[in-house]
């Protein structure tokens, strides 16, 4: 009985040796397609992290000391350019003013006396001078009066949005205190970063470079139906992060955008001599991609690569593959590095022909 059980178990085993190696042989024998980089010519869309900025954004603060004694507008508000905004208690400066309008026109009945008798020669020209003077100095300071009366009125310099408005109503306002922000969002600036060789191919480009137009994909993820334009470029890097930042300017007539939203600047970025290879080429582990790159000998050995950009079902290379690479095209879940392979080649141009056509 115990030969018996032995001689089952070693056909059991010569079995399931027999199947591995039958398994091994059908691995063996797969053939699968490789391709390699193709140099190109061609544009990818970026994107850059951008803070949105009003075209104009200011502080409102006050130019005298006094009780806030009005308040004529709620945050969020949009005002027109010579609204009036906040009122100072005036009681003490409208006294002033009128003291000083008063003083005017004393000096003109002075001055009107005195010119009669300068005219009779009664009085000396001298003190018709000094009648004139004191009519002068009394005007200049009914006119400082008005001034100091008319910052008591804080009005909208442009049209605008108002921001919060700190203070209420009876508070104690110092001079130069802030009462609130006015921000002009008609236009708004985009500020992005580009690194020192991303600029620099911007800069040299200038003929083969895309459209300066550049979209804007806003938080939630939409584009801005209006497309931007680049503007300036800041004269100096930043030491720290050795980027230079960009301006675009963004049309805002539906008033989507305000002053310290967020987005992401889309600019297309034309790239001469530059490799592709296909997306489904590649695998990723821990957030860095690879491939399978077929050495002389028909081993697979996984490469680690960086991605410069990506254009539909093809990535631009950075670093990690040069012209006359062969990579494994498919079968990336079954190979395992340092597989030795057969398989076919195929030329780059075609897989990246059929690509880019199926894309479209």
């Amino acid at each position: 009985m115990n030969k018996i059980v032995v001689l089952a178990g070693i056909i059991a085993l010569l079995g399931q040796i027999g199947c591995t190696s039958k398994t091994e042989e059908k691995v063996e024998a797969a053939t699968y397609t490789v391709t390699g980089p193709l140099m190109v010519d061609t544009s990818f869309t970026k994107e850059y992290v951008s803070q949105i900025r009003a075209v104009r954004d200011i502080e409102i603060r006050s130019q005298e000391k006094g009780f806030l004694q009005n308040i004529y507008v709620d945050e969020g508000q949009y005002v027109k350019a010579g609204q009036l905004l906040f009122r100072i208690m005036p009681k003490m400066y409208e006294t002033e003013a009128l003291k000083a309008e008063a003083e005017v026109k004393q000096a003109e009945v002075e001055l009107s006396n005195t010119q009669s008798l300068a005219d009779k020669d009664i009085v000396s020209k001298n003190e018709l001078a000094m009648a004139k003077a004191k009519l002068a100095g009394a005007k200049a300071g009914h006119s400082l009066a008005n001034i100091h009366l008319s910052f008591t009125e804080i009005r909208a310099p442009f049209s605008g949005y108002i921001d919060r408005i700190p203070k209420k109503l009876g508070s104690l306002i110092d001079e130069g205190e802030l009462l609130t922000s006015l921000s002009d969002n008609s236009d708004v600036y985009a500020y992005f970063n580009l690194s020192e060789p991303e600029y620099l191919n911007y800069q040299e480009d200038k003929k083969g470079r895309a459209d300066t137009k550049v979209n804007l994909r806003l938080a939630n993820g939409n584009l801005l139906k209006y497309k931007g334009e680049v503007q300036t470029v800041e004269s100096e890097f930043e030491n720290e992060t050795g980027n230079i930042a960009f301006r675009a300017k963004f049309p805002n007539t539906d008033g989507l955008l305000r002053n310290g939203q967020t987005g992401k600047i889309l600019m297309t970025v034309p790239l001469k001599n530059t490799l592709i290879i296909p997306q489904k080429s590649t695998y990723e582990i821990q957030d860095k991609k690879y491939v399978f790159v077929i050495g002389k000998d028909n081993v697979a050995r996984s490469q680690p690569i960086t991605i410069r950009g990506e254009l539909p079902d093809l990535y631009v290379i950075d670093t990690g593959l040069k012209l006359g690479d062969k990579l494994l095209l498919d079968g990336i879940q079954s190979v395992k590095d340092g597989d030795k392979i057969k398989f076919k080649f195929e030329n780059p141009a075609e897989v990246m022909t059929s690509l880019r056509l199926k894309a479209e």
